[in-house]
């Protein structure tokens, strides 16, 4: 049913892929978790290097997959060329379906589907895994007539590019988000005075100060031993890291939280939670960070992270969630984690940190205009989930024939 066409020769472009050129070269890098090819962060190969191919070469409507490594299973559909000459790397097939069959376009959306997905990791050789061209030709799927399978892509497409606008939009609100940071965390509202200082400019009524002089309180687990779990209704949450969402908030769902026994909680009380306080990465991966919503009053934390209280006469803590969320406190405490295989933050060189504190009241009027840009973004996330999950449900229904398209 499929025609399969693998990057392989002999030899690699002498000196691997290049940084600039007219030929791209398409890894699996360079492929989302969405099915879109991203030309932005493209590597390439020499001309010459190109033309010496027999196979490789990229086609509009191409699917291609990831054959190999992490990313196995990874694929997309080349819906546009940026440019001329395009291949693909050793870790990528092309897949074209076999003429009035097979479409490509349904051929994605099958091997993209989860009945795709699962037939390939199933195949999955090696340590890290990986895929032959002999896996490929054993993989089963639902073939309906071509004028179906035409329709059928339609449809999804259509969803998919609605999920493509709502990505536009948060993208374009993250660009607007970051620059009011840049801006608002620098030089505030309405300021005509500035002053030099060691971390910047910042405007004449702010000072300079270290985190330890705003913090109440900064605990990590001196040991974390002998943890009893227990259920939901018998313990406090437990806040891991992976709890921690990009936009500086915890999970909501309690079912994604384990629980501690209240004896074990206790017997590490100055890393109990209460609402306002922040919960920081410092060990492993690095400066992720979280408000502690009310709901969560009384949890407590993993060792991997840290408590920061800070002290609520200077400090608002939504405005210091803006701060903790910069590129400028993030770059801050990669540089001074520790150089080991595991990069740590200890909490003396977290307390040295130093930064800009404008008043109380202009850190409300900051985190106010932050937290609405917040707002527009939630929004939209959870628009583009909507839709994902439109998208797996049509799938579900018209990848497997038990909604037929009606066709005319």
């Amino acid at each position: 049913m499929l025609r399969v066409l693998k990057f392989k020769c002999e030899k690699r472009a002498k000196g691997g892929a290049l940084e600039k050129g007219n030929v791209a070269s398409i890894g699996g890098e360079q492929i989302d978790d969405e099915g879109n090819i991203l030309w932005d962060e493209m590597k390439f190969i020499p001309e010459d290097f190109y033309d010496f191919l027999k196979q490789g070469k990229v086609n509009l409507g191409d699917v291609l997959l990831v054959k190999d490594g992490a990313t196995t299973g990874k694929v997309a559909i080349v819906k546009n060329l940026k440019y001329e000459k395009v291949a693909v790397n050793e870790h990528v097939f092309i897949i074209r379906g076999k003429k009035r069959q097979l479409t490509n376009e349904f051929l994605f959306y099958f091997l993209f589907s989860k009945f795709g997905q699962i037939q390939i990791k199933t195949r999955f050789h090696g340590l890290i895994g990986g895929i032959i061209r002999s896996d490929l030709e054993t993989i089963l799927m639902p073939l309906p007539p071509l004028i179906e399978q035409q329709k059928i892509a339609e449809i999804l497409s259509n969803v998919d590019e609605a999920i493509q606008k709502t990505n536009e939009i948060i993208a374009k609100t993250e660009r607007l988000k970051k620059g009011l940071m840049q801006e608002l965390l620098t030089k505030g509202i309405g300021h005509k005075e500035f002053k030099d200082t060691e971390i910047g400019r910042i405007p004449k009524e702010w000072e300079v100060v270290k985190l330890g002089e705003l913090a109440v309180e900064v605990y990590r687990y001196p040991t974390y031993y002998n943890i009893k779990y227990v259920g939901a209704n018998e313990g406090v949450p437990e806040v891991r890291g992976e709890l921690i969402k990009e936009n500086g908030e915890l999970e909501e769902n309690l079912s994604e939280y384990r629980f501690i026994s209240k004896e074990t909680s206790q017997r590490f009380p100055k890393t109990i939670l209460q609402e306002g306080d922040f919960v920081l990465s410092v060990r492993g991966t690095m400066g992720k960070v979280a408000i502690v919503p009310k709901f969560l009053e009384g949890a407590n934390i993993t060792a991997n992270l840290m408590k920061v209280s800070l002290d609520r006469l200077k400090c608002y803590p939504p405005f210091f969630k803006q701060v903790f969320l910069s590129d400028f406190f993030r770059k801050t405490l990669n540089n001074i984690s520790s150089r080991t295989t595991i990069k740590t933050v200890q909490a003396p060189r977290l307390k040295s940190i130093k930064m800009s504190l404008p008043p109380l009241h202009e850190q409300k009027r900051i985190a106010e205009i932050l937290s609405n840009v917040d707002k527009k973004l939630e929004i939209e996330r959870n628009e583009k989930a909507k839709l994902e999950k439109i998208k797996q449900g049509l799938m579900d229904l018209l990848l497997t024939g038990k909604i037929r398209v009606k066709v005319t």
